[in-house]
């Protein structure tokens, strides 16, 4: 199977500045930017996957294994950080690296996007925080 790059225009409508889950992506970068260079919000945390022949139960550390087969350490609330973008950037995220957004103000933004043609469907796992009534708020204030 051939697998490719793709880089596209994201256009998100309606999207609320609050979120509830993470998601990452294991085996490849992704990168990120307003079209329009707005400002946006993105919220990450570092990258948690491990080796599953470590021992990581001495650390107290809970390892998960992904639909997608690798294992990783689910990143707690104080682990999440929101980052506010200005201008025309475009983020690159490392793979791994725990991402939710874009966030923005407004109806509608465009980003782009470049990602694998079907990392969606082959590399996305995703952490819901929203099980233990953990809602993250954008402040735009």
């Amino acid at each position: 199977m051939t697998v490719c790059c793709r880089f596209y225009i994201m256009h998100i409508e309606d999207r609320p500045l609050k979120f509830s889950s993470i998601t990452h992506h294991a085996s490849v970068t992704q990168c990120l930017g307003s079209a329009g260079g707005h400002a946006w919000y993105l919220a990450v945390a570092k990258p948690s996957i491990v080796d599953p022949t470590e021992n990581l139960r001495e650390t107290g550390k809970k390892v998960s294994c992904s639909p997608c087969g690798h294992f990783y350490v689910p990143p707690s609330v104080e682990d999440v950080k929101l980052f506010k973008v200005d201008g025309p950037k475009f983020l690159k995220l490392n793979a791994g690296t725990w991402h939710s957004g874009p966030f923005y103000k407004g109806k509608a933004m465009d980003f782009y996007n470049l990602e694998l043609s079907n990392t969606n469907v082959v590399d996305h796992t995703t952490l819901s925080f929203k099980d233990n009534g953990i809602v993250f708020l954008v402040d735009d204030e």
